[in-house]
């Protein structure tokens, strides 16, 4: 059931399941996207746990609060206040893209904050020679960018995120595009999301970056750069399988996390 937050100026929604040490959840920015559109499959493997799956500003049901600074670094200080709200001292952070995105800022400017960190093709850090941009994020934008989207635009857009096109339902298309016209965004395209190169190094929580090999939103192409800026930081690459790592590998990327969250949580000492 989906609970709001009334954090500063801003509202966020969330869920909150489960029992045990805390697993903050943050989505992609994708058309439609919610936390629970993102991660409502993966929380069964992880009810061991306390999961909190947040709605980011301006997907889901939560409002887009009006903001001068880039949305990765808006986002990431909610996040950190919604925490504090809920009584979260530290937490285990789970990302992809855009939501992998806001889990590195958090690290990097509140680190005694988070345990360990799972990065889905995360956002947030391009390559020198970007634009052009993949065809994932050419459609990503295009949609942002529709005064009304179509539902056609959206299933090209799901159908881009997944290797095994047979996962793009029906039901999982009519469920997102209905659910990016009750939130469709309203800002610059390409989006300010905000740049995080310069400050990968701030980033101590062990990390573990989850890339799909067929990755046509954010490539695979783009992990050396983080990989090797992030000091403690490891790549598992998932073959025949795109941007939505979670959904469509769901038993392999449950496994592989459920494996590195294992590693425990680290005393502020550490980090």
């Amino acid at each position: 059931m989906t609970s709001t937050l009334d954090v500063a100026d801003a509202r966020l929604a969330y869920t909150d399941t489960g029992s045990g040490h805390p697993v903050v959840w943050l989505h992609g920015s994708g058309p439609g996207a919610s936390g629970m559109s993102n991660f409502g499959g993966n929380l069964p493997a992880f009810q061991d746990y306390r999961n909190i799956v947040i709605d980011l500003p301006g997907w889901g049901d939560s409002p887009r609060p009006a903001t001068d600074q880039p949305l990765i670094f808006h986002a990431a200080e909610l996040v950190s206040r919604a925490m504090t709200v809920l009584g979260i001292e530290r937490a285990h952070l789970v990302g992809n893209s855009y939501g992998g995105a806001v889990a590195m800022r958090v690290a990097m400017e509140y680190p005694d904050r988070v345990d360990r960190l799972v990065l889905m093709a995360p956002g947030g850090v391009l390559p020198a020679d970007a634009p052009p941009w993949p065809v994932g994020l050419e459609h990503l934008f295009a949609y942002m960018a529709a005064e009304k989207p179509s539902r056609e635009a959206m299933a090209e857009f799901v159908r881009l995120m997944v290797f095994d096109e047979s996962l793009a339902t029906e039901a999982l298309i009519d469920e997102r595009y209905a659910s990016s016209l009750r939130s469709h965004p309203e800002m610059q395209i390409p989006p300010n999301f905000g740049d995080l190169t310069p400050d990968l190094a701030r980033i101590a929580a062990p990390t573990l970056l989850v890339w799909g090999r067929e990755d046509q939103t954010v490539p695979v192409t783009w992990a050396p750069r983080i990989l090797e800026g992030i000091p403690n930081a490891e790549l598992r690459v998932l073959p025949h399988c795109r941007h939505w790592v979670q959904y469509e590998r769901a038993p392999e990327f449950n496994h592989i996390v459920r494996e590195f969250l294992r590693g425990g949580t680290v005393a502020p000492s550490e980090a």
